[in-house]
Formats: structure tokens, C-alpha cells, sequence
């Protein structure tokens, strides 16, 4: 569900077919679709942290 949810984030691999993490740390476009990745992962195993904010 990853891959589909988040192309730009997530892909497959044809030959097993483990998620593979393309972007780390996606773009501030690509975020919104890397959280729903996260929310629709069958096993759970997808987490997200928020950039922390630069200020004290």
C-alpha cells in the first residue's frame, strides 16, 4: 500500500517485494501522502517524525 500511496516516497521490490524507502526525508509536497502511507501500512511498520521546528 506504501508504494501506491506514496510513489514518490516508497517502492517495491519486483523481486520480493519489500517496501524500499526512496526519500528519507520527502518534500514538504510529498509529506501529506507519506503520512497516509504510514496510516494505511498493513504491518504497521511505517513511522514518521515531524521535522523539529529550528526555534527555541
Amino acid at each position: 500500500m506504501c508504494a501506491l500511496t506514496a510513489p514518490e516516497v516508497f517502492d517495491q521490490d519486483v523481486d520480493d517485494g519489500r517496501v524500499l524507502l526512496l526519500q528519507a526525508e520527502p518534500a514538504a509536497a510529498h509529506r501529506a501522502a507519506a503520512r497516509m502511507a504510514a496510516g494505511v501500512c498493513p504491518s504497521g511498520a511505517i513511522t514518521l517524525a515531524e521535522p523539529e521546528s529550528g526555534g527555541s
